[in-house]
């Protein structure tokens, strides 16, 4: 296991954190948007290296966990992030509500199914957190998961309980687990969705629910703060990153996966010496073969 790359952005591991106190701005001195397209290039190109060598050396996968309230940039941040990463090395899956099937299983199964291989990335847009974020919100969701009991004095902290110990047997295993709260204002949020209805474009994002469930934003901000402080540890950090400028957020998630990604020391594997010898007589046999 690993210890988190420090950021203004960490979310401790005592119990601290404060959804009041968590920026939804860049600070004032944030680069301007050359600076941070430039900064965001150099990232993605670090972050394409990167990929290549995970997926040789064959040891650690890396789990990428992104939860945000909507319109908070989920989608275009894994684009952004991810643009020069090989695709064979890359899986990303969103999830939404439960099927049928999904609900036959405990809360953990779907995602786990979803999970990645050794030397690949994983992307989860949202995640098994929606059992403690949303469920928590509308808790009569959890009349239609047919569980042999439920104790609603209880089952958050049941469930939270099982997500620290699932991060903990991952973390053991060689997967490196990165959790982003991409933090959007409520303000921008709004200003996002009249966005959404007022560009032809983009009138295929908005969505009645997702505006209608604004009523509840004081809830969630409660469910969030609640969620980060008992699952955020060095194996499996959670960032609150602020998300009200999506260009600044998306440079401070790349350079956070990359910073990770180069405390592993990863390097390309070297051939075992019997492996070198039969490479040696290989490149005799091609240097002499003109044909």
């Amino acid at each position: 296991m690993f210890d988190a790359v420090e950021s203004p952005y960490l979310v401790p591991t005592d119990g601290s954190f404060t959804v009041a106190s968590a920026l939804t701005g860049k600070p004032q001195d944030a680069p301007k948007k050359k600076h941070l397209r430039q900064r965001l290039a150099r990232a993605t190109e670090r972050l394409s290296e990167l990929q290549r060598v995970l997926y040789a050396h064959d040891r650690y996968s890396v789990l990428l966990i992104f939860q945000a309230m909507d319109a908070a940039g989920k989608d275009s941040t894994i684009r952004s992030v991810l643009t020069g990463v090989n695709p064979a090395g890359c899986q990303v899956f969103s999830f939404k509500q439960p099927s049928k099937e999904e609900l036959d299983h405990d809360f953990l199964w779907r995602t786990s199914r979803n999970l990645p291989e050794r030397g690949r990335i994983g992307v989860f847009n949202r995640s098994y957190y929606e059992e403690v974020l949303v469920v928590r919100v509308h808790p009569e969701i959890l009349e239609s998961q047919r569980l042999p009991r439920v104790d609603r004095a209880t089952v958050w902290q049941e469930r939270l309980e099982s997500i620290r110990n699932h991060e903990q047997h991952l973390a053991m295993n060689g997967t490196i687990v990165l959790k982003f709260w991409l933090n959007v204002s409520k303000e921008e949020q709004r200003q996002r969705f009249l966005a959404r209805l007022d560009e032809p474009d983009k009138n295929w994002k908005f969505a009645v629910a997702d505006c209608e469930e604004r009523r509840f934003w004081g809830e969630y901000m409660a469910a969030y703060e609640e969620a980060l402080n008992a699952t955020s540890r060095s194996w499996a950090p959670w960032y609150a990153v602020p998300a009200d400028s999506k260009p600044y957020m998306r440079v401070v998630v790349a350079e956070l996966v990359v910073a990770t990604l180069e405390r592993l020391n990863l390097e390309y594997p070297s051939p075992e010496p019997e492996d070198q010898a039969k490479f040696n007589r290989m490149r005799e046999l091609l240097e002499g073969d003109e044909h």
